[in-house]
């Protein structure tokens, strides 16, 4: 284990998944600069911290004594330890932003991004980039556990291990991820589920509301807690994930071929947003925000507790 103690953070970026994570870095002794652009951040981050401090079992005001704003970036991580930077999903931006970082953070500051597509490579081409690597996290941050450690080409293993290391310090369920990929493995695996689930309303087979019902009373459960091939292993029974494979598997291979490719025209897309906002948009988002916390709190403590 490295013997790095992380004390300062620096938060580049103060949207949804920027301001989770202030709050959580802040819970776990942190302290955290934090510095946007936008010209209201200070409330933004007074407001996100009165929203998170319960799910964290703290108060708001013990937060934000362990918080505080930066002018620029420069200011944010001039005695930094670890950065983690939330900004646009754009290679020509983070090549800028890791090349900046380089020169301004600490020499032994972990420099991680929680890019949710873009693999690190692809912005430390120009750079030394063995301090860079990506740290992507499940929105939000502060409540679900896994963060996805993505090192790049140049990414030093004590870099890898130094993010395992203060992701676990947090809480967290940080997996390393073996090779480079776009969209990294969660949203890969988001991405073909909500693609079917596009498919499936698309052809009238189910609404929004009840696809939602779907998953939520039956894989949303099992892979809650067993997740998808422990969850096949023990649905081959004691023959496992060989019978599983040698039997079922091959009424299951005939469906991939079957798996739909949802239009998405902007006349299809348009139904579908309307479906959505008919389903759920007499609440408000931060009603909903609310309610989803709580169920996936009450589901994290249930796994924990057993």
């Amino acid at each position: 284990m490295n013997d790095t103690v992380m004390k300062n953070a620096a938060v580049i970026g103060a949207g949804t998944i920027g301001l989770s994570w202030t709050a959580l870095f802040a819970h776990h002794g942190l302290t955290v600069r934090v510095t946007d652009p936008r010209p209201d951040l200070a409330e933004a981050i007074a407001d996100a911290l009165k929203t998170f401090a319960p799910h964290l079992g703290t108060t708001a005001a013990d937060l934000a004594s362990r918080v505080s704003i930066a002018t620029d970036v420069a200011e944010a991580v001039r005695d930094a330890d670890v950065v983690q930077e939330n900004g646009p999903e754009s290679v020509e931006f983070k090549k800028d932003l890791f090349a900046k970082l380089e020169q301004e953070a600490p020499a032994h500051a972990l420099l991680l991004s929680s890019s949710s597509a873009i693999p690190s490579t692809a912005f430390t081409e120009e750079i030394d980039g063995t301090r860079v690597l990506i740290g992507h996290p499940f929105n939000p941050p502060h409540l679900i556990p896994l963060v996805e450690v993505v090192p790049g080409e140049h990414t030093s293993q004590e870099s890898v291990d130094k993010a395992v290391e203060f992701y676990t310090s947090l809480g967290r369920t940080p997996v390393v991820e073996r090779k480079e990929i776009p969209g990294f493995v969660g949203n890969r695996l988001q991405n073909a589920l909500s693609r079917e689930a596009i498919y499936l309303v698309e052809q009238g087979v189910v609404t929004p509301e009840d696809l939602d019902k779907v998953i939520t009373n039956s894989l949303g459960i099992r892979w809650a807690t067993v997740g998808p091939f422990l969850g096949s292993h023990l649905g081959g029974g004691p023959g496992g994930y060989r019978h599983m494979a040698e039997h079922i598997g091959k009424s299951m291979k005939k469906m991939w071929a079957g798996l739909g490719t949802p239009s998405q025209s902007p006349e299809e897309q348009e139904r579908l947003i309307e479906a959505v906002e008919q389903a759920y948009g007499s609440s408000t988002y931060s009603e909903l925000a609310e309610t989803r916390d709580r169920k996936q709190l009450a589901v994290l403590h249930a796994v924990e507790e057993n």
